[in-house]
């Protein structure tokens, strides 16, 4: 069977197998690595927004220079990023959790975002973070490449 990996009939569903090669502009909008993707960049974002507020006084407001930092959580995500989440994830058996604490490792080397830990993921559940990663997935996926591939048939 091992000479039988790439064989579509052995995939999960026809979008693996048989219609891989004509989805594969949609893997960076809907793949596992990119669900994680997206998991941190809502969970950024939503620290990024919580530190403006005003009314949280043991968070203080992001200097520029960890702004960046965090938006570099974003561009920069890697597969290996991915992979350190899915480590975490086999200890904690949350895959949100795992993403939390992805996040949380990366700060700890971040003197300024050190402070923020237990910011990161504050006043969110799992859900809070899908529904808002799935939207923007599937908003990317529609906008960068179905649309674009309508306006060419």
């Amino acid at each position: 069977m091992a000479n039988d990996s790439d064989n579509s009939l052995l995939a999960i569903s026809p979008l693996d197998g048989r219609y891989k090669s004509k989805c594969e502009d949609l893997a960076p909008y809907f793949s596992e690595f990119a669900l994680m993707r997206y998991r941190v960049l809502v969970e950024v974002k939503w620290l990024q927004k919580l530190s403006e507020h005003d009314q949280i006084d043991d968070l203080q407001v992001i200097s520029d220079r960890g702004l960046e930092y965090l938006d570099d959580l974003i561009e920069n995500f890697s597969i290996a990023d991915a992979q350190r989440i899915k480590e975490i994830e086999a200890t904690t058996n949350h895959d949100v959790k795992a993403v939390e604490y992805f996040i949380k490792e990366k700060f700890e080397d971040n003197a300024e975002l050190s402070d923020q830990l237990e910011f990161v993921h504050f006043a969110c559940t799992s859900e809070d973070i899908n529904n808002l990663a799935y939207a923007l997935m599937l908003r990317d996926g529609r906008d960068k490449v179905v649309l674009l591939s309508l306006i060419h048939i």
